[in-house]
């Protein structure tokens, strides 16, 4: 199958498959529908099909952008209020999931920094390289658990934020509303793309995390704080880029590939559902502090990836500022502080084990 077929046929596939939730009024409907359809295809023809990297950073491109028009001047202000909220409550998430790791690795006998490394939210990219350099870690593992928790909490945050114990009450800044027309967009979007990209080469060549939804969201905000207004983008739009990360998180998943897969996917959904159960609780917490709404405290603590929680939170009209502040301060967080204090961590376990 030649490169240019293997795309084609994973557009037609991830399409087919967000139409199809998207008729069964499924949340979410053109990511999970893409996400399904891709990993069923994988999983049932055994074979892998071609979608470049380049695509999925089209994707989380305009999903970046998106996010930096919720940050305005009034949305940074509030947000700087918000950083020692943003410090205790990143580090009671980070702190609880080295908790249960080393619970799970007592019943289950499962190399615990493996496991550790494999719970710790947000940080997908950066786990895995850091389970690459370290001694005697299961890298096999750490994918596993990282994919299987990115898919659960995919898939079920959307049904619990729909759900009767979320609602949209209580929003102290104002919801990004996106309702334009492709018509509105050149040519005033062009300088935008331009810094956008600019930035995300750069924090590419950093090594920053993200780097591509970095740019825009660093980007936009800045224009936005020197007044210069960017357009809203269409909902169809939005809806392509849904499509183009779902096609990229689809392909990541090959438990026909994993020996023990059925312990190793129950020890996920177990260290998954335990983080949304306590990112639930904490939630509730933060919408009653500060007058949140349900929806955007839980999407704000939800361990999952910054632009998936970006995309739920556009379809629930949700504080994107908000979400936007507390998801990139953990990723900045988990990408700085955790990697060196893990090292430690790993060094007086292998210290203790002789």
């Amino acid at each position: 199958m030649n490169k240019s077929y293997s795309l084609l046929l994973a557009v037609i596939i991830a399409v087919a498959g967000g139409g199809i939730f998207t008729l069964l009024h499924i949340p979410v409907s053109w990511l999970l529908g893409s996400i399904t359809s891709i990993m069923l295809y994988s999983i049932i023809s055994k074979k892998t099909l071609y979608w470049p990297k380049s695509f999925r950073n089209i994707g989380i491109f305009i999903i970046g952008y998106s996010m930096g028009l919720s940050l305005t001047k009034e949305a940074m202000v509030f947000i700087l209020h918000q950083l020692p909220s943003m410090l205790f409550l990143t580090v009671l998430i980070i702190g609880f999931s080295l908790i249960t790791s080393f619970f799970i690795a007592k019943l289950t006998g499962i190399h615990y920094p493996s496991i550790l490394l494999g719970s710790i939210p947000g940080g997908l990219s950066q786990m895995l390289v850091l389970a690459e350099e370290t001694k005697e870690m299961n890298v096999t593992v750490v994918t596993f658990l990282q994919v299987v928790r990115l898919i659960l909490i995919i898939f079920f945050v959307p049904f619990l934020i729909f759900g009767p114990f979320f609602h949209n009450g209580g929003n102290i800044l104002p919801t990004y509303e996106h309702t334009a027309s492709w018509q509105q967009l050149l040519p005033d979007i062009i300088p935008f793309m331009i810094l956008s990209f600019i930035l995300a080469i750069i924090f590419k060549k950093w090594n920053a995390p993200t780097p591509f939804l970095l740019g825009p969201i660093i980007a936009t905000s800045l224009m936005t704080l020197l007044n210069i207004n960017g357009p809203e983008l269409p909902n169809s739009l939005l809806e392509i880029a849904q499509v183009f990360i779902g096609i990229n998180i689809g392909l990541m998943m090959h438990p026909e590939k994993l020996e023990n897969k059925w312990k190793l996917l129950s020890l996920g959904a177990l260290s998954s559902a335990l983080l949304i159960v306590i990112s639930m609780v904490l939630s509730f917490l933060l919408s009653h502090f500060y007058g949140f709404s349900l929806a955007t405290s839980f999407l704000s603590l939800s361990p999952g990836g910054m632009d998936q929680m970006a995309i739920i939170a556009h379809e629930v009209d949700a504080q994107l500022a908000v979400v936007t502040g507390y998801q990139l301060f953990r990723v900045f967080f988990i990408f700085f502080i955790v990697p060196p204090c893990l090292k430690y961590l790993f060094f007086r376990y292998r210290k203790e084990k002789g």
